[in-house]
């Protein structure tokens, strides 16, 4: 199993210092560096920024959202950061979310899972360097009856195939992320429950597709606190208001697809309270109702030695990549994380 890094988003007056966690990772190792956009800093902008004073990670976006760019414009982008960062680039896809894709973009948040497959298909196509036509539901290249015709893409890519990820949470998307992807982006991971929640799906779309789960990459991230473990309760406190958020208050009532992930391991009922106290404006409410043990199975939490056991179970359960968001309001705090994620690694023989 190996260890990446993720930046989450960039500004804050944290510019500076994400640079440094990223070139400390660089140095110690890591496989990759993801970087995300919702609707402020934009993924490509910062990865060819991180690219561009690293030596050897791998840059990825985790995610490029689909209702941001057309799939030519993504293959575009994914070509150029390859070829400047040395073959380095890792292309994460997503379909956001109703409020971002509507709100934001202006783009109606409908038939997600034919959407994604399309602009996959479309974005191969094109990387290819073909000549590049399309007929679907949702994109048809060129426009017809007009001036428009087929074209290639100008720019080598250094490699011949880059590796597609898609950020994916339901059975249906899991599925087809097997089936058409070469990994899987995952969010709010549970090693006692990655098999049914997530592995098992991902398994049946490779099946679909004729192949295995080998080369795929399973990677999930996962917030990181380093402390004694007498203090686990108050780590996974600071991590409190990020749960809220996602479980109560990301997406809507009916399309908040973490709310779902979090019925799925059994907490059906902390979800509904989290998820109404949030909506009705009760952060701090929603913040208390998260259970501690829903914290502590999607978080990396205490000393090295728990934290060591717990990568075992994530590699036992399949993941091939663990992505750890270093928590701490210093610098030092979070580079002082990043080398306990590398001594973890190493204290459970998966280095």
């Amino acid at each position: 199993m190996k260890l990446g890094i993720n930046l989450g988003y960039w500004g804050a007056g944290m510019d500076a210092d994400n640079l440094a966690v990223a070139q400390e990772a660089d140095r110690l190792g890591y496989a990759v560096c993801w970087a995300a956009e919702a609707y402020g800093s934009d993924a490509p902008t910062v990865l060819s920024w991180v690219a561009a004073q690293t030596e050897r990670i791998d840059v990825g976006s985790a995610i490029f959202q689909i209702p941001a760019r057309t799939p030519a414009m993504t293959a575009m982008t994914a070509a150029t950061l390859d070829s400047l960062s040395g073959g380095r680039f890792r292309l994460g896809l997503g379909v956001s979310g109703p409020q971002v894709s509507e709100g934001w973009y202006g783009v109606k948040f409908d038939k997600p899972l034919a959407r994604t497959r399309e602009y996959v298909e479309i974005v191969r196509k094109a990387m290819t360097r073909e000549r590049l036509s399309y007929e679907g539901q949702h994109w048809t290249l060129p426009l017809p009856g007009g001036p428009g015709k087929p074209l290639k893409l100008t720019v080598h890519p250094q490699r011949s195939h880059i590796p597609l990820y898609i950020a994916a949470i339901g059975p249906k998307n899991l599925t087809q992320t097997g089936e058409i992807a070469d990994g899987a982006l995952l969010i709010f991971p549970s090693a006692d429950h990655l098999e049914e929640t997530a592995v098992a799906h991902i398994r049946a779309g490779r099946e679909k597709a004729g192949k295995t789960l080998e080369g795929f990459d399973v990677c999930p991230t996962l917030p990181l606190a380093v402390g004694a473990d007498k203090d686990v309760s108050a780590l996974a406190d600071t991590f409190r208001p990020y749960t809220a958020l996602y479980v109560g208050g990301m997406g809507s009532r009916k399309q908040n697809f973490y709310n779902q992930l979090a019925r799925r391991m059994g907490y059906e009922k902390e979800a509904t309270e989290i998820q109404d106290k949030y909506l009705a404006g009760d952060k701090e409410g929603a913040a208390a109702a998260i259970p501690h043990q829903l914290i502590d199975q999607t978080t990396l939490l205490g000393s090295v030695e728990r934290i060591a056991d717990r990568m075992q179970a994530y590699a036992a359960a399949g993941v091939t990549t663990l992505t750890l968001a270093p928590a701490g309001f210093t610098l030092e705090e979070r580079i002082a994380s990043l080398r306990a994620g590398t001594e973890a690694l190493e204290r459970a023989g998966l280095a």
